[in-house]
């Protein structure tokens, strides 16, 4: 099981990874598509959000604070959501379709990214966490 543990971590986390290098490396053309969306000072929001993924993705992987790693994706994944995905006010229902999927994607993500959460978070995670560096930051 702690392969499997190690397996599901990497899997998860590598998609904020490259979420996040993404985001640095089209940063421009990111904060062009935010602006379109109303987004308040798009270019930094990219950027905070790229951190967000880029650290939390890491951290989950790496098992380093896994419990803020997993954190920090919730906290980046919410207003992403809510300012990016407003299916429901979208005319077109082509448009509406693929916007509700992306929100609905992000709801699960968030949702996995909070079970992590609760396992890295464990008071004496060490005795069941295995291949982590560190016990997480919260202790429940």
């Amino acid at each position: 099981m702690d392969v499997i543990w190690l397996l599901g971590r990497i899997l998860f986390g590598a998609l904020f990874i490259g979420s996040g290098i993404g985001h640095f490396a089209e940063a421009d053309s990111s904060a062009a598509h935010a602006a379109t969306k109303n987004v308040p000072q798009p270019k930094n929001a990219v950027l905070l959000s790229g951190a967000g993924f880029l650290l939390g993705g890491l951290s989950i992987i790496l098992g380093v604070f896994g419990d803020l790693g997993a954190l920090a994706i919730i906290l980046t994944l919410l207003p992403t959501t809510f300012l990016f995905h407003r299916f429901w006010k979208e005319p077109d229902p082509m448009v509406k379709q693929v916007e509700m999927s992306h929100f609905m994607k992000n709801l699960s993500l968030m949702g996995g990214a909070l079970v992590l959460f609760s396992f890295f978070a464990r008071e004496y995670s060490g005795d069941f966490l295995a291949y982590t560096m560190t016990d997480g930051f919260f202790a429940f």
